[in-house]
């Protein structure tokens, strides 16, 4: 085990744009952070599999489509299902601000919206998912 921060960055859903979770995955990265980026079109069962695989502290999700209610409930849903509901799950994306609550009350942590600064989402992540286990 490295003792680092292990982050799995994805993109769930049909979106096709995947730009800025590649940008915060190289800025959690460039941080020291281990972290798995599962590129395009993943579905929530493939996120909490490599989740698991990974043995990942954190799952950050970006979702453009609008389908954020339904993917992160999903996601959220499937982890609790594995007996995994220590993984931090934060995200971002074109979330409506009335939205944000409603995903706080289901379990996810935080929400950055479009224009958070890489050092604000990097600071987030080491404050609220801290140290792995066996660090």
């Amino acid at each position: 085990m490295s003792g680092r921060i292990r982050v799995v960055v994805a993109k769930p859903g049909l979106d096709g744009h995947d730009r800025g979770a590649k940008v915060v995955a190289r800025a959690l990265r460039d941080a020291g952070m281990e972290v798995i980026y599962t590129g395009l079109h993943q579905t929530p069962e493939q996120v909490v599999e490599t989740a698991l695989q990974e043995d990942a502290d954190a799952v950050g999700l970006s979702v453009l489509s609008g389908a954020h209610m339904t993917l992160f409930a999903k996601v959220l849903d499937l982890l609790r299902e594995k007996g995994a509901e220590d993984v931090v799950v934060f995200g971002g994306g074109i979330i409506p601000e009335e939205d944000i609550p409603l995903l706080a009350e289901i379990g996810v942590a935080k929400v950055f919206t479009p224009g958070a600064p890489t050092q604000e989402i990097v600071d987030w992540v080491r404050t609220h998912v801290g140290q792995p286990t066996g660090a």
